[in-house]
């Protein structure tokens, strides 16, 4: 049932004043049922983690570029991760890792949620030949791949961190509206919707007030979906070159610059890979767990 159901049902008019108790109690039920499953708990652990690396790491004391005089060191308990080529430990450049792979991605999510969320509110309800128009266009972005996409931008107007974050919106905004259109498709012809067009409100508020809140647990879940492709794909341009640039600790930079050296000092390139890892199969583990328990 809709949010403007649920207030219709409870007091016959929309918005009256025990509206927010049904809508916090909902907000408390999903809450309680996400901290009940495991697998929640662990990755949003994993992803703190990261996040807590990314914004201390220099709080920690931590030399990242700091060459200790030991090339290719196993790991050991001086050095727990290791030290690559150049005698820097990895470890220390591991956690200050997570900073570049945590500045182009989540900032990128976030402006292809806002793009996308707006488009799709705005086709999904308008339909007819702006619904068209806004279908082709994304038709056109999703045909593209997505790699070489980003490699020509990233050609003609530089990997400047600016120029990622937009590129990376534009990716994934068609998507993020597509799903969203869907979900207002849905809702068009709801209780609360044919009483906000029949009161004559704006077109902004029935957007953004009445749409918007019923269709936020899609553009959720499919904004942290989005999130899990964002990171991996930074570390990917990474890897190419085409992000971050050396000195930088940044994971993707890490595996292409010791890839030399996987056989002989694999600890260079598993604990960068494994962060990754861990963190894009973390954010996964969230998305699902989202959908999960708000599509009950």
């Amino acid at each position: 049932m809709a949010i403007e159901d649920l207030r219709l049902t409870a007091t016959g008019t929309p918005g009256t004043a025990s509206a927010p108790t049904t809508e916090t109690r909902a907000r408390r039920g999903t809450v309680v049922r996400l901290l009940r499953r495991p697998t929640f708990v662990v990755s949003a652990v994993v992803v703190l983690f990261w996040v807590v690396a990314a914004v201390g790491w220099r709080w920690f004391g931590l030399q990242p570029f700091a060459d200790t005089g030991r090339q290719l060191a196993a790991p050991s308990g001086a050095h727990w991760f290791g030290t690559d080529d150049i005698g820097r430990d990895v470890f220390a450049r591991v956690l200050a890792g997570a900073e570049p792979a945590l500045a182009i991605g989540p900032a990128g999510v976030v402006l292809a949620t806002a793009l996308g969320s707006t488009m799709g509110l705005i086709a999904g309800y308008r339909r007819g030949w702006v619904d068209a128009a806004f279908m082709r266009v994304f038709d056109v972005f999703l045909a593209l791949p997505t790699l070489i996409f980003l490699l020509v931008i990233v050609g003609a107007f530089g990997a400047g961190v600016p120029t990622l974050i937009l590129t990376v919106g534009l990716v994934f905004a068609p998507a993020i509206a597509r799903i969203v259109r869907a979900a207002v498709l849905t809702e068009m012809g709801k209780r609360y919707i044919v009483t906000a067009q029949l009161q004559r409100e704006s077109t902004s508020r029935i957007l953004f007030w009445e749409l918007l809140p019923n269709v936020f647990p899609t553009i959720l879940i499919q904004a942290t979906l989005s999130l899990a492709a964002a990171i991996f794909l930074s570390s990917s341009l990474s890897f190419l070159g085409l992000a971050s640039a050396p000195p930088s600790p940044d994971w993707g930079l890490a595996i292409s610059d010791n890839r030399a050296y996987l056989q002989s000092a694999s600890w260079t390139v598993l604990f960068p890979a494994a962060a990754i890892a861990s963190l894009v199969v973390a954010v996964h583990l969230i998305a699902d767990n989202l959908k999960e328990v708000l599509d009950r």
